[in-house]
């Protein structure tokens, strides 16, 4: 017999998410236009250090970041703020994802430098509270999570634009049991949230000259969300003329990412939030791992900047977190650069960390004490960013590496 009442709960449980995703499309109708940063006279920087070996790798990035904007610090025009308040023990404490004093003080801020949080797992001693992340994300409204992958001696230079509001994490921890056989998760997906991170892509294609967007779903079996996707992706595709772009399902993607004849030809991805969490980790993969990967997470008021790995609490309780590789922190402070307006600097650092990761390698990390230290890699990316001759070295090493991917 269908259980009447637990239908009856159901119905009130989900008409309360309902309502709150109404009134956030109302607050998504009347957002403001982006911040110009040129235009402040103070630009902040929030510095939250997470968990695990987030402290350790956000310092060696934090070391990096201060040498790049040492002149506007010095001259008061940018300021960098210390935020705690982020650790597991902090957030299991007052039950809450973010700390509301934490939250008050990052919004203080125009951009976030973030370590990697944990997030509790079933199974795990802490209760079960939101992603950090995920709730960041959407507090801030960091509606674009923007990952650059490139590996020139393959031909891969990526873009991916993953939606970070929505999609299938909007109410991770809003799912319920309607009875104790019967589970359900929801997927979100607003005209207004769609509209912006498939703009935003398009954007970026016809700024960079990568006249080609890839949408990614899976739309044959999601038919409303990512159908949804598909429908606004055709119809803004028609305000730039001079992009291309196509649609594919997201499971054959997983296995064009890794096929030499066609990966090549792909240049910027706009995907929903679930699909982008996976594929670009594949693709960090063929960078050369997570560790290589920063992450960008913009939003019209609020950007956020991080390291797409884990906080490793394993690390932290061995006695190796010094040997954390800081490498997707200080990826993380180039694309900072790039997007306040330094991209001059952020084009530096991303040619010093490939001399450094990729090529010369004169220090290696490897999470023990056989490697290098946090600090001493980042000192090694200083050094190296500082070389008069660095866009020369560096290009010798690129047209090298490609003539021997083409023998």
């Amino acid at each position: 017999m269908v259980d009447e009442k637990a239908i009856q709960v159901a119905q009130e449980k989900f008409g309360a998410l309902v309502r709150r995703q109404l009134e956030r499309v109302e607050n998504l109708k009347a957002e403001e236009g982006p911040v110009d940063y040129s235009k402040l006279d103070k630009l902040i920087i929030g510095v939250c250090g997470g968990d695990g070996i987030g402290p350790y790798i956000c310092a060696s990035a934090q070391k990096v970041m201060e040498f790049l904007l040492a002149d506007k610090i010095a001259a008061g025009k940018v300021e960098i703020r210390q935020i705690d308040g982020l650790t597991i023990e902090r957030r299991a404490e007052v039950m809450k994802a973010i700390p509301d004093d934490t939250l008050a003080e990052l919004k203080k801020c125009h951009v976030i430098l973030k370590g990697p949080t944990t997030t509790p797992a079933k199974g795990d001693p802490w209760p079960n509270i939101e992603s950090a992340n995920v709730a960041m994300r959407k507090e801030l409204d960091l509606f674009a999570n923007v990952r650059p992958v490139s590996v020139p001696e393959l031909g891969i230079d990526w873009t991916f634009f993953r939606e970070n509001t929505e999609g299938s994490y909007a109410l991770g921890s809003d799912g319920f049991f309607v009875t104790d056989d019967l589970a359900m998760d929801f997927c979100v997906a607003t005209h207004q949230g769609t509209e912006r991170i498939i703009r935003a892509g398009f954007e970026h294609a016809k700024k960079t000259g990568k006249n080609y967007v890839s949408i990614i779903v899976k739309a044959n079996i999601i038919k409303t969300t990512d159908g949804l996707f598909v429908d606004l992706a055709d119809k803004i595709a028609k305000d730039y003329p001079e992009v291309k772009h196509d649609v594919w399902f997201v499971d054959i993607t997983t296995a064009k990412l890794i096929d030499p004849a066609r990966r090549s030809d792909f240049k910027v991805f706009v995907l929903p939030n679930l699909y982008g969490d996976i594929i670009t980790d594949e693709a960090a993969q063929i960078q050369g791992g997570v560790g290589t990967a920063g992450s960008a997470n913009i939003g019209n008021r609020y950007a956020m900047f991080e390291a797409i790995h884990g906080s490793a609490p394993r690390m932290v309780t061995e006695g190796r977190a010094q040997y954390a590789d800081p490498c997707s922190m200080i990826k993380a402070v180039a694309l900072m650069m790039n997007h306040i307006g330094e991209s001059e600097k952020g084009r530096k650092l991303e040619m010093a960390l490939d001399i450094c990761t990729q090529f010369e390698k004169k220090l290696v990390m490897t999470g023990r004490s056989t490697g290098a230290t946090g600090d001493e890699f980042a000192q090694y990316v200083l050094d190296t960013i500082q070389r008069p001759d660095l866009e020369k070295v560096w290009q010798g090493y690129v047209d090298e590496a490609i003539a021997k991917a083409k023998n």
